[in-house]
């Protein structure tokens, strides 16, 4: 599976298909903004993989980043964009399809044994 060829449909993302980016994105989920050091101390990556990801996922449209400060403080913020949270909706309800195909094929299978039965 790929990117959704129809919009709107249920697909593997490549953009938040790789654990690290889907943690990002998964964080980022939960609100609506977050710190920099939030998200990279809550998906335990490093400054520079956190800066990696949030540059490809701004990249594609999924991410914002905001830059400010705290006092004298340089502070950057990220968050994701409304087509960030669609994409990861998307991507879960792909997951979530892939799950039950292979839940109804082992069900299919265990029935289809001989001697088999419903426990």
């Amino acid at each position: 599976m790929t990117a959704a060829a129809v919009p709107g449909e249920p697909a593997i993302d490549p953009a938040v298909n790789h654990p690290t980016r889907l943690a990002v994105v998964a964080f980022l989920s939960a609100c609506d903004e977050a710190e920099f050091a939030a998200v990279r101390g809550g998906c335990q990556v490093s400054d520079s993989m956190l800066s990696k990801i949030a540059s490809a996922l701004e990249g594609v449209g999924y991410l914002a980043v905001r830059k400010g400060y705290v006092g004298k403080r340089p502070r950057t913020w990220l968050s994701l964009t409304p087509a960030g949270r669609q994409a990861l909706a998307l991507h879960i309800a792909a997951l979530q399809g892939i799950a039950a195909t292979a839940r109804r094929a082992g069900a299919e299978a265990g029935a289809a044994r001989p001697g088999a039965t419903d426990s």
